[in-house]
């Protein structure tokens, strides 16, 4: 009798470990799918605001471009305008 009484606890001891084990599993997948997707969240509006960035360097980019077009016509031009004081100025002391 007294070893049906020890079975039967060590039957319910297993069943109540199996329980806990199953309960404290599924409450870890649920920590761990959170985590993931909290990560995930991170990431994405990383990778979005680095894609932001790239677009506003690809605009800045262009308008450095259109600057530099535009400060290389104001040096030619200033170049031209330097060389006609020059001629001015020559013109002037010749008289």
């Amino acid at each position: 009798m007294e070893a049906f009484i020890g079975i039967g606890c060590t039957m319910i001891g297993l069943f109540i470990g199996l329980l806990t084990f199953r309960r404290n599993r599924d409450k870890d997948v649920k920590a761990d799918a959170a985590k993931t997707a909290v990560i995930e969240t991170k990431l994405d509006t990383i990778s979005n605001g680095v894609e932001s960035i790239r677009m506003d360097l690809k605009a800045n980019e262009k308008q450095m471009d259109v600057i530099a077009e535009r400060v290389a016509r104001v040096e030619e031009s200033s170049k031209h305008a330097h060389k006609t004081i020059d001629y001015l100025k020559i013109i002037q002391e010749a008289q």
